[in-house]
């Protein structure tokens, strides 16, 4: 499978079970394996070593501790399309890593603005301060 101009992913590389799918579905979800279980793992893969790096280093649900993608597909009820939708959503995930996000310049609020923020609070207060009890 393409995941860049030079990079390809090897479908060896990724183990793919098919399982039952959970939740409702009458009596076709209790007799058929629909649902594709996915496991690529990492550090065994052709991977360029970047690759490698940044999706060790990200933060997702997805991943083990021993390096080891884990993606489960069951919402078609063919195995077929679980199959492309699993093996879709790992490529996505290896894509993602590649995109480089651009660095954030941290910024002042204007002048204008911050005055704008506080007479809206000054106006706020006077509202709740005649909503309060009148004492004489």
């Amino acid at each position: 499978m393409k995941i860049s101009n030079a990079v390809d992913l090897n479908l060896d590389e990724v183990e793919i079970s098919a399982i039952r799918a959970q939740g409702a579905g009458g009596q076709n979800v209790n007799k058929v394996s629909s649902a594709i279980h996915l496991r690529f793992d990492i550090n065994a893969s052709s991977l360029p070593d970047f690759y490698k790096e940044r999706l060790l280093a990200l933060k997702d649900k997805r991943l083990t501790k021993d390096g080891v993608i884990v993606i489960k597909a069951q919402q078609h009820r063919t195995q077929e399309k679980n199959r492309e939708e699993a093996l879709k959503r790992l490529v996505e995930l290896i894509q993602s890593v590649n995109v480089v996000q651009k660095a954030r310049k941290p910024t002042k609020p204007t002048k204008s603005s911050q005055i704008k923020r506080m007479d809206s609070k000054t106006k706020q207060g006077n509202v709740k301060k005649l909503r309060q009890k009148v004492k004489f």
